[in-house]
């Protein structure tokens, strides 16, 4: 049973959050910086996932992202909404539909990606970053031109599934859901790097030439590869367009892309354990940020040069994020953790849990 002693710590903990969450001990505040937590763990692990563990270079992950947004949030509406007329099931069936509705834009999004996994086979790097740039910009001006999603303008209501939820049986149920799938996401990753293809994405991130000597299938496993990576992105969608409500395309721009590009950069290429790490650092780092006073005090000396200077936190966070980019591949290229995950740092830890 001793394998299974972090297993049970993190259930144990996730049951707490839960129940603190259940009876208000802790704020919607503090549940809403939880759930982003998982929401950024869900995308930076799912990145690392072609970033990382197969050595490409793309910068367009939150096109996924919005796919499997949207995709959710319009099932979610029919289903339980009063957008398009009166919902198409009852509200008692709004947490058992839910996953499957998350689930259904993960696969869309999956699908979504092969308009980056087919090229994808004959090139590589900047090209390949190229494309995914292009298919983030066309992912966001399809939606804009799509009325019956609101197009630019956003799409709301899909707060009534949540409240469907609350009223049959009342609960955190957006923290549980969040929970579940950051959980999901990470079993799901760690077993397929750990499988035959896992070992072949490996194999084409070191060479891809060599990779195809030794009878690699490398298009088939770039297809795999990035179709999980997406589907999990897609899945992220779903359950951020929940939390907030409400859905715009221009929430699913480059800098959202960004956004997961740092924390992968930040957590190490290739390592799981680095990729979680960073989405925690960084989505705390962010909510810091937020503090209007809190940049006016670090700010103070240059208002001394600049004295009509009033930086918004909104700007600051775009000056942050580029900049931690900057530093981290000035001292730190590697990452917090390198490719090494904490059962490498810390080789005892291995014999207190599983993944199978």
């Amino acid at each position: 049973m001793q394998k299974y002693t972090l297993n049970v710590l993190m259930a144990a903990c996730a049951v707490f959050l839960l129940v603190l969450a259940h009876f208000k001990i802790i704020d919607n505040y503090i549940q809403a910086v939880i759930m982003f937590v998982g929401i950024n763990i869900i995308m930076s692990t799912s990145l690392n996932l072609v970033n990382g563990n197969m050595g490409e270079f793309t910068c367009g992950h939150a096109a996924f992202m919005c796919m499997g947004a949207y995709v959710t949030s319009l099932l979610s509406v029919l289903c339980f909404g009063k957008n398009f007329g009166d919902p198409l099931l009852p509200q008692y069936m709004a947490m058992f539909v839910f996953p499957i509705m998350i689930l259904a834009g993960g696969v869309v999004a999956a699908l979504t990606s092969l308009l980056v996994a087919i090229p994808a086979f004959k090139t590589r790097d900047d090209y390949l970053a190229i494309i995914t740039i292009a298919v983030n910009y066309m992912v966001i001006s399809a939606i804009e031109n799509m009325d019956f999603v609101g197009g630019s303008r956003g799409f709301q209501g899909m707060k009534n599934t949540v409240w469907a939820m609350n009223d049959t049986i009342k609960g955190p149920w957006m923290l549980f859901w969040v929970i579940t799938f950051t959980v999901f996401t990470i079993w799901v990753i760690r077993r397929f790097i750990t499988s035959t293809y896992g070992k072949g994405v490996n194999a084409i991130c070191q060479d891809e030439v060599a990779a195809e000597i030794m009878s690699v299938n490398t298009n088939k496993i770039k297809l795999v590869n990035f179709m999980i990576s997406a589907g999990l992105a897609g899945c992220a969608g779903g359950l951020f367009a929940h939390i907030i409500g409400y859905v715009n395309p221009q929430s699913f721009n480059i800098l959202k892309s960004t956004e997961a590009m740092v924390m992968v950069y930040l957590g190490g290429m290739g390592s799981l354990s680095g990729a979680v790490l960073s989405a925690i650092v960084f989505t705390f780092l962010m909510e810091v940020l937020r503090s209007q006073s809190l940049i006016d005090f670090l700010l103070a000396p240059a208002t001394f040069v600049f004295p009509d200077w009033e930086p918004s936190a909104g700007v600051i966070k775009w000056v942050m994020i580029p900049l931690l980019l900057v530093l981290i591949m000035q001292f730190r290229p590697e990452g917090i953790m390198g490719n090494k995950e904490l059962s490498d740092v810390f080789p005892k830890l291995k014999k207190y849990y599983t993944f199978k």
